[in-house]
């Protein structure tokens, strides 16, 4: 039996994490959705629906990288290096508590009508996780190389676009904004958000990190 395959008969044919990662992509996918519901309605009941739903996809996504774990402790084999199957997963996770966080300070907050700046944030975080998960996705095929790539290169645009917008936002609060509570809610609001981009971009480098040791 020649070497090869040799290594491909200990190779675990399922494939486990792959779809678990996928998986996750997706529910991030749908996080940024319904963010993006939220913050473009101004009815309550609807609102506080929509951040029930957000708190649910939370706990999926929890469930999912659980699962990442457990796997990593059943197979001896694993696709790529452990530790950046654990920094992946933990990258994704990341991502998932930041737009939880911006959906629940909404809640807490009462905040009645969503800013400008929190609607192209949300807009932002939506392509962002979209280019997270064509990433992840191309990652079963470490050859995708360019296909990768080019995803990692789109998410820290959108990380750029965020930084002006927050920046620009959180400025036009301390100019504008006479009311400190207001201010504060909302400069927090628009924080957890921008971070979340900031969390898709930190996947992107766990993915570059992967290529350079994998392709």
């Amino acid at each position: 039996m020649a070497l090869g395959n040799i290594f491909n008969f200990f190779v675990p044919k399922d494939k486990k994490f792959f779809p678990l990662f996928e998986q996750a992509g997706s529910n991030l996918i749908e996080m940024a959705k319904v963010l993006n519901e939220s913050v473009n309605t101004t009815d309550k009941l609807v609102r506080k629906t929509l951040t029930k739903k957000i708190e649910d996809l939370e706990h999926r996504g929890d469930d999912i990288t659980h699962q990442i774990h457990l796997e990593l402790g059943k197979n001896f084999i694993t696709p790529f290096d452990r530790e950046d199957i654990h920094s992946l997963a933990s990258s994704l996770d990341d991502v998932a508590d930041y737009i939880h966080g911006a959906s629940n300070r909404m809640d807490l907050y009462k905040v009645e009508t969503p800013t400008q700046a929190m609607k192209e944030l949300a807009e932002l975080l939506i392509e962002a996780t979209e280019h997270v998960a064509k990433a992840v996705y191309e990652l079963k095929d470490i050859k995708n190389v360019r296909n990768i790539t080019d995803s990692c290169v789109r998410i820290n645009s959108v990380e750029n676009k965020a930084d002006y917008i927050f920046e620009k936002a959180v400025a036009e609060l301390f100019e504008f904004e006479k009311d400190a509570i207001i201010l504060i809610k909302h400069k927090e609001i628009l924080s957890s958000m921008e971070t979340a981009t900031d969390k898709c971009e930190d996947v992107s480098n766990v993915l570059e990190s992967i290529l350079v040791k994998n392709a």
